[in-house]
């Protein structure tokens, strides 16, 4: 009697055993159902591509793309995740639309900076991405047509506007066709892992201005070095062992650094928009910025206000106001204005009429959808 019950639970072991082969089985057949799918759905993108090709069709459509996942979050019924909606498709779309034609993708920076990072998290792993060492060649590998998208750092919560994309922006005829919003964690990392090695710290200036108090606080005696991104700084920390670089998870462990400190930025809400550049206007999702490009004539008294009267008279929300000085005139400015909606909407559009009829000169830069799950208010970072 004393033993009757292990029979039982050997053979409630070995029920359950089954079982669990059995689920595993189904969930084998399942997969297989879905590869057959994902199949029946490259063949469709291959037919899609063939006429895109033929209409002169872009193959990218950031307002089709938000579409598609917007679709299945509302059709979801669960149990899978709605997180895990849009960077499943994410993947799959990028894989799928390797097919169509070529995609390149120009982005500032070497591998492992954060608008790799930006680019990967919008165009998926299988992406055709392409470095470039600045934001005006960025911009100029869309103009000549050996990018058709470009991803570029325009504004971090912590640091502010990155000044050399808005200054290109001004001399660019490309338009802002979509926007990235990335969270950004800044890891110092050096060959010994060691604070008391460090005796210089290196980074690009967004990530030194956005930690900044902790550098204060930890390494105030420390030199600080401007790098033209933050993968340069690891390369410098890589050859010289009183270096420590701040950057990436990602950056520093692809060098073989050992980080010293993780999460040193200043701010937990720290993050960075990115702006993807091309040649198209997308199409109204209804959750839309515009961003307008204005100048106005310096010795004309409320030149300003008068501009952006026509938005609170139009019911236009205006969410950001930028300026830059423009090169070879002193004191005279160009006006980065980003607007809630799209330039098709029939108050933005006649508020933008307005505006440009007050402005010396006025030229939009794009209408775009808005970053999921968030909102970007200012046009204006590194990565």
């Amino acid at each position: 009697m004393a033993n009757s019950g292990q029979p039982r639970r050997a053979s409630e072991s070995a029920d359950r055993a089954k079982l669990l082969v059995e689920l595993r089985d189904r969930i084998d057949a399942i997969d297989s159902e879905i590869l057959e799918k994902l199949n029946d759905r490259a063949r469709v993108v291959v037919e899609v591509g063939a006429l895109k090709h033929e209409t002169g069709a872009p193959v990218y459509s950031a307002t089709r793309e938000r579409r598609i996942t917007e679709r299945l979050v509302k059709e979801n019924a669960g149990p899978f995740p709605e997180a895990g909606i849009a960077p499943v498709f994410r993947e799959i779309v990028s894989a799928t639309r390797s097919l169509e034609d070529e995609l390149p993708i120009a982005y500032f920076g070497p591998e492992g900076t954060f608008t790799h990072l930006a680019a990967k998290q919008r165009f998926g792993e299988v992406a055709n991405l392409r470095s470039e060492s600045s934001i005006p060649n960025v911009f100029s590998a869309v103009e000549s047509g050996k990018a058709q998208l470009g991803v570029i750092p325009v504004e971090n919560t912590t640091a502010g506007v990155v000044t050399a994309a808005l200054d290109t922006f001004a001399d660019s005829d490309v338009s802002i066709c979509g926007e990235i919003l990335l969270p950004i964690s800044l890891d110092l990392f050096s060959r010994s892992g060691k604070l008391a090695d460090v005796r210089r710290v290196a980074s690009h200036p967004q990530p030194l201005a956005q930690s900044r108090q902790w550098l204060d606080e930890n390494l105030q005696r420390v030199e600080r070095i401007e790098t033209a991104s933050t993968a340069a700084a690891v390369a410098l920390a890589v050859s010289d062992e009183s270096v420590a670089a701040i950057g990436s998870s990602i950056a520093g462990g692809l060098q073989g650094l050992i980080a010293i400190e993780a999460a040193i930025e200043d701010r937990l809400e720290n993050t960075t928009r990115f702006v993807l550049i091309g040649r198209q206007f997308p199409e109204p999702t209804g959750d839309d910025l515009t961003t307008v490009l204005f100048t106005i004539r310096k010795d004309e008294s409320g030149g300003l206000h008068r501009l952006i009267e026509p938005m609170a008279e139009r019911g236009v929300n205006l969410t950001s106001i930028q300026l830059r000085p423009i090169a070879g005139k002193p004191w005279e400015y160009y006006f980065f204005i980003d607007i809630e909606g799209h330039r098709d909407d029939p108050q933005v559009a006649a508020a933008l009429a307005d505006a440009a009829g007050v402005a010396h000169t006025c030229r939009v830069l794009g209408s775009f959808p808005r970053a999921a799950g968030g909102r970007a208010k200012r046009v204006g970072e590194e990565r």
